[in-house]
């Protein structure tokens, strides 16, 4: 008798079981990774202005008009100013200034409007204009720490038992576990469950008591324990959950490729998930629906995969992910009411292509070597989620730039995704030789 049988033989209640506890360790986790929209937020600024006894009798809009430059759309300029007060554009202000040598960068600092934001790190450390590229490196810093854990504990989960490994260190378990959990949660289901999971994907930093407390109920993964040959210890843990069954004698003792599509998921997930503004929407409420989409995304995949399979799923919101994107890039600016629904329908699908790809990836490795190969393709999602918030950076060329890099990464991750095998109603491999024979 297989693995899968057995988990078919025993029911379901030890699986809704583990997925309960489970999911008290994912409530808070997407608070991390979204913290830094709110955190590093540039609210609206301009170049702090010398107090001089000529602007005594002036309002403070009149100071801004003779000493701020104006922008082609009226608004004053957040970077530069003037270096002497024009004085004459108090009699027309649609003047403009002749020499630009007068034209400078902010020389005092700035001043920030905190009717949204009392503080951030980028009024604290005037993280704007010139510095504005080590504003979005902050989010990049988080993803590097991401990425080492998803390669320790890929390796310390692989070595001993993913629940054994995560309380080893709740703050490298918080940049972890989106690799670790994934792969023990799949280890305790069948084939006819496993999409269940999948809706378990990370909807602070006081999590470490609330981890290290909730795994004592987590078992060990039983089929790692077979897999690492361990199978007494295996029908102990099953034992314990189900008396009234047991491990048969001719159960077998399991001897002890890819990364796909993570790094295109993430990068265009988060390139979505960190591009709060431009749609005309207070930061809060467009917080608020992009949230709010991703749980109607994760019930039709439930649907989705179990009906078209896992490859098609992945690869089509992907695509629609990346034509999204691509459809904003040409709707002008002042629709902002369609470009908001463009964009929410594009984090939608992007949450349905990172919903799917953590049950498809699991599936793709055998039992022996899954959570490592879940630690590299989580390293290579990580990677995309650090490169994400930098890509920000390359509308100094181009204003459309980092649009098109986010819609032409996704479209061709999900055109790579028609490439892997399909993995719906197939038995989980268990060791290298159930790769290389025929399901």
């Amino acid at each position: 008798m297989r693995f899968e049988d057995l988990l078919l033989e025993i029911g379901g209640r030890f699986q809704i079981l583990i997925l309960a506890v489970l999911c008290l360790l994912r409530i808070n986790l997407p608070m991390h990774f979204l913290l830094h929209n709110f955190l590093a937020a540039i609210p609206s600024h301009h170049c702090a202005i010398p107090h001089q006894e000529a602007f005594v009798n002036l309002t403070m809009e009149e100071v801004l008009l003779i000493s701020i430059p104006r922008k082609p759309d009226g608004t004053f300029s957040s970077c530069e100013m003037f270096s002497q007060p024009q004085f004459h554009l108090l009699l027309n202000s649609s003047l403009q200034p002749e020499n630009k040598s007068i034209i400078q960068h902010c020389q005092h600092g700035w001043v920030y409007d905190h009717s949204q934001f009392t503080s951030t790190i980028s009024t604290q450390w005037d993280l704007v204009c010139e510095q504005r590229g080590l504003n979005q490196a902050t989010a990049t810093f988080f993803f590097i720490g991401v990425t080492m854990g998803a390669m320790v504990f890929g390796y310390l989960s692989d070595r001993f038992d993913p629940s054994q490994a995560a309380p080893l260190g709740p703050q490298f378990h918080k940049k972890n576990s989106t690799n670790m959990w994934p792969s023990l949660r799949l280890k305790s289901h069948g084939e006819d469950s496993r999409a269940m999971y999948m809706g378990q994907k990370p909807c602070s930093s006081n999590r470490s008591c609330l981890i290290s407390f909730t795994c004592r109920w987590v078992p060990e993964s039983a089929r790692w324990l077979i897999a690492k040959g361990k199978v007494k210890q295996a029908h102990r843990h099953l034992h314990m959950f189900f008396f009234s069954h047991f491990l048969p004698e001719g159960f077998p003792s399991v001897p002890s490729p890819p990364a796909p599509c993570r790094f295109g998921v993430a990068f265009s997930y988060y390139g979505m998930s960190m591009n709060l503004t431009g749609f005309g929407l207070n930061i809060y409420l467009s917080q608020f629906v992009f949230g709010i989409i991703e749980i109607p995304a994760k019930m039709v995949m439930y649907v989705l995969v179990n009906r078209v399979g896992r490859r098609q799923s992945q690869a089509w919101t992907l695509i629609l992910t990346g034509l999204c994107i691509g459809a904003n890039i040409v709707i002008p600016k002042p629709f902002t009411s369609l470009r908001s629904a463009v964009a929410i329908m594009a984090k939608g699908f992007s949450e349905a292509a990172f919903t799917t790809v953590y049950l498809y990836t699991s599936e793709l490795y055998p039992t022996i070597l899954r959570q490592n190969g879940m630690g590299y393709t989580s390293f290579m999602a990580r990677l995309g989620g650090a490169l994400a918030p930098l890509v920000f950076l390359l509308d100094e060329a181009w204003r459309s730039l980092p649009e098109v890099t986010y819609c032409g990464v996704a479209v061709c991750s999900g055109a790579v995704a028609f490439l892997l095998p399909e993995t719906l109603n197939v038995r989980l491999p268990e060791g290298i030789e159930d790769i290389e024979k025929p399901q």
